[in-house]
Formats: C-alpha cells, sequence, structure tokens
C-alpha cells in the first residue's frame, strides 16, 4: 500500500513544472474574469435624439393602431345603459349598481351632471363619455318661459347680439332647441379651432341642425373673428378637403372626384350636383375653400 501512494504522489520535475503551470494558469484565468469586463458593449446608442424620435413615432402608431380596434361609440341615451354597456364604457360594477337602483325606481336621468351624482364616476371617465350622452327632445329643448322666448328670439341688430367668441355655455342655452349638450359641443368646438371666423361655422358643430344654427345666428355674431386661410379648390386633395370641420372625408372624396371628372370648378354651384350636400354644408365648404 505504501508503495502504491509513493507512485501516484511523487512526481519527477517535468510533472512538477506543468502542474505549478496549470494553477497559475487557472488563477490567472479566475483574477482576470473577476476584474476584467468580457461583455460586449452595444454599439447602438439609444439616447441619441435620431432614435428617441423614432421611438416615439412608433410609440404614435402603435397608439393608433390600438384606438382604431376599439368599439365606436354612438350617442346613447344613459337612462337605458346595459350592464355590458356600461363595461364598455369603462364603468365598474359599483357604478352601474348605483345606476340601476336609481331607474328601477322609475326616475330618470336628465343631465350630465344628474348622472354624475346618481353612478359617482369619475372626472376623466365623465369627460370622455358624456359628449356621446342623447337626451329626449323634451329634455334638450326645454320650453322657455314666455318673456325669455321673446327676448332670445326677437331679430336684433350687430351691435345688439352677442359675441360667438364669448359667449358662454349658459348663455346659448337660452336659444330654444339648444341645451346642456349642443351648448357644450359649440363651446368646444370653438376652443378646438381657436375660436369662429364666420358666423357659417356654426353649421360645422356636430348634431346641431342648420334651423337651431339659424337661431343662434338670430342672436350671436362673429365680433372678434380669428384669421381664416382658404384652400383652393382646384388644388386642394380630398384629404385637405377633409379637414374642414363638418365634412367627412367621403364627402370630401365626392368634392374631389368631382372636379376631376369636370377637370376643375369655375362655380361653386357645380358642386350641387353631389348627392346629399345641403345648403348649410355648402355655405361652410365656400367659408374654407375659394374658386381661382
Amino acid at each position: 500500500m505504501k508503495d502504491f501512494f509513493k507512485s501516484h504522489l511523487l512526481f519527477n520535475r517535468q510533472q512538477r513544472d506543468g502542474i505549478l503551470f496549470l494553477i497559475t494558469l487557472l488563477i490567472g484565468l479566475i483574477v482576470g474574469n473577476y476584474f476584467i469586463d468580457l461583455s460586449e458593449k452595444s454599439i447602438l446608442d439609444i439616447t441619441s435624439p435620431e432614435i428617441i424620435k423614432l421611438q416615439s413615432e412608433i410609440d404614435s402608431l402603435r397608439k393608433e393602431a390600438i384606438n382604431s380596434r376599439r368599439p365606436k361609440v354612438y350617442p346613447f341615451n344613459p337612462n337605458f345603459i346595459s350592464d355590458y354597456k356600461a363595461y364598455s364604457l369603462g364603468m365598474s360594477p359599483e357604478e352601474y349598481d348605483r345606476l340601476k337602483v336609481f331607474r328601477d325606481g322609475n326616475r330618470w336621468i336628465n343631465s350630465i351632471k344628474d348622472f354624475k351624482q346618481v353612478t359617482q364616476v369619475s372626472d376623466s371617465l365623465l369627460a370622455q363619455i358624456s359628449p356621446y350622452f342623447k337626451f329626449p327632445d323634451w329634455v334638450t329643448r326645454p320650453r322657455l318661459k314666455t318673456n325669455d322666448f321673446k327676448k332670445v328670439n326677437s331679430q336684433k341688430s350687430f351691435s345688439e347680439k352677442q359675441d360667438l367668441n364669448k359667449a358662454t355655455v349658459k348663455d346659448l342655452q337660452l336659444i330654444y332647441g339648444i341645451g346642456e349638450v349642443l351648448s357644450n359641443r359649440i363651446v368646444a368646438f370653438r376652443e378646438k379651432t381657436g375660436g369662429f371666423s364666420n358666423d357659417i361655422q356654426l353649421y360645422g358643430v356636430w348634431g346641431l341642425e342648420g334651423k337651431i344654427a339659424d337661431q343662434v345666428m338670430q342672436n350671436f355674431t362673429v365680433k372678434s373673428p380669428k384669421d381664416l386661410v382658404k384652400m383652393d379648390l382646384n388644388i386642394a386633395s380630398a384629404s385637405d378637403i377633409a379637414t374642414i370641420p363638418g365634412v367627412s372625408f367621403d364627402l370630401a372624396k365626392q368634392i374631389w372626384e368631382l372636379r376631376i371628372l369636370n377637370e376643375r370648378i369655375t362655380d361653386f354651384s357645380e358642386l350641387k350636383k353631389i348627392d346629399g350636400l345641403t345648403d348649410y354644408k355648402l355655405k361652410l365648404i365656400k367659408l374654407y375653400l375659394y374658386v381661382d
């Protein structure tokens, strides 16, 4: 046994040098691995302005794609919301239950304020869904008192009319047929466009009928107009025409196709050939376009 261990533990000089070399090599590798960073550095600088701009564009496209897949919301009466409708609008079960209990008591919601008080939804959610509220005519067009009706429907001179760019929601609601929803839409439209430049822009407010707009203009007018840049009808593309508030892309495309068919438009009366183009829409189009 002694000879066995002796034969395995005794090394000649060459063997000892080899073992020492291996030990030195192992220690060197361990120390090098600890102190030397061998990881590859990225050659792409993600903090550069070009990369940040590109990432912002990608995020914007992704957001648009997500929004395009969301179901469209159409005007609805908040008194008749189903549990699924409430879920799709983002209401919690508790908020829907409060609404259901209120309606089960044969009570009605007649304004955005009523909806807020009953359901206790957040202000942010209310701001998203309230523009789609559609109440019955007897709610949105309440009967005015005799004196008030005469006051707001009598013909007024330019000096007697209020500035449409300064009219408040409450001022607009004095017009017969203008309720809380439409008055808020008019003010929101005014803010979005930076102010009215002409009374005719009222026809571009979604849901505002021409006859009601006429009544508004009997008592309000633009006294502090903003500058408005017009487009040449014979040069503008369908996309350009579709930027006019109140003009859908389908209508803009029909106008553009008529111009291409006729080679050019010499008078706005030629647009009357388009089916569904009302006098109100034509007035609105003439405000933003011109024929050279």
